[in-house]
């Protein structure tokens, strides 16, 4: 029998350990990891390093580029998890322009959390107090028909094993 494949959306806000908690469901499921931020535009980076938050407009190529990946790894049938903010609910519509089965998990966490995470971190493009205000502000959290939604407060070990059973069909269970 073969094994199901998956086009997976790991959405938060910055800190929310989008990345980490991604390529660790990737390993899990043997499935291609893809870190939404790769794929910004130059203008973009630079735009978020300067600690100017994106726009819609600034998201919509960006957008575009990983609703294709979800469509070219669906018409392969492969499996694959990309990080991305996903603040928004048109933008998760917009993904979903790639594979209408996209599965969501969305990593939910407190303000202090996120920003006790941000502060901690090395060498990421994503500054200041300011852009997670902004973030929190954009994001419209999915509804549970949506997406699954986990608390980061749990370990990315404890998150991966709840989204995995998510995705098990209760009519398989034994």
């Amino acid at each position: 029998m073969d094994k199901p494949s998956h086009r997976i959306l790991v959405m938060g806000v910055s800190g929310s350990g989008k990345s980490h908690v991604g390529q660790q469901l990737a390993a899990a499921l043997g499935a291609t990891f893809i870190d939404g931020d790769d794929h910004h535009s130059p203008a973009n980076v630079a735009k978020m390093a300067s600690g100017t938050p994106l726009n819609d407009d600034d998201r919509r190529d960006w957008l575009a580029t990983l609703a294709d990946l979800f469509a070219a790894h669906k018409a392969r049938n492969a499996s694959v998890v990309i990080a991305c903010s996903g603040l928004k609910k048109r933008y998760r519509e917009r993904l979903r322009e790639g594979d209408s089965a996209l599965r969501v998990l969305y990593l939910e966490g407190s303000h202090a959390l996120l920003r006790e995470r941000l502060e901690t971190r090395a060498g990421h493009f994503f500054k200041g107090d300011s852009m997670l205000a902004s973030q929190l502000a954009d994001l419209e959290p999915p509804s549970s028909e949506e997406a699954v939604t986990i608390s980061i407060a749990k370990s990315p070990r404890e998150i991966v094993a709840c989204f995995k059973a998510a995705l098990t069909p209760t009519s398989r269970a034994h």
